[in-house]
């Protein structure tokens, strides 16, 4: 299936789509867009999770949790009483997100990552299974947090990769 055929398994957007992992074993397909939001502390687009009202019907596990979280924290307890999860399900969805670090990500100097920031690589990397090495200075944009307050995804010669933070500093 080429890149141009998948699309966001919540907003059906065909841009940027990657897999999120929602938590072990269990992912979705999902644009950047839906990404970012998800991933960031600050408020969600509620014009943009419309999308839900139907995506909440997918028989896809992962789906559904993604969906009774953003629900939750959009506040929306009439969405959340029609979204039957089974017991077990309901259990990984109160689970606080695989997405969620317990901690900040900070850089080399201190500083706290979030979501969408730029940062710049400070040391040669290696960047094993790519066959490349991600050069010192090089900027990457739009970094995503992992659950993992050690670690960012960021795009370096198009290719998605976990970095570091300790060989990142913020722009």
């Amino acid at each position: 299936m080429s890149s141009q055929e998948l699309k966001c398994e919540l907003c059906a957007n065909t841009d940027g789509v990657n897999v999120y992992e929602v938590d072990s074993n269990l992912n979705l397909l999902m644009c950047e867009v839906c990404r970012s939001q998800i991933d960031s502390s600050d408020e969600l687009d509620e014009a943009h999770w419309h999308c839900l009202n139907e995506s909440m019907w997918s028989e896809n596990i992962a789906v559904q949790i993604i969906c009774y979280r953003l629900f939750k924290r959009l506040k929306r307890e009439d969405m959340l009483d029609m979204l039957y999860l089974e017991d077990e399900i309901l259990e990984i969805a109160n689970s606080s997100s695989n997405n969620e670090p317990t901690e900040p990500t900070k850089d080399s100097n201190n500083n706290i990552l979030k979501s969408g920031d730029s940062v710049t690589i400070i040391k040669d990397l290696e960047v094993k299974g790519a066959g490349f090495t991600a050069k010192r200075g090089t900027v990457v944009r739009n970094i995503t947090l992992t659950s993992n307050p050690e670690q960012i995804e960021g795009r370096v010669n198009k290719v998605r990769i976990v970095l570091l933070s300790k060989f990142l500093k913020k722009i």
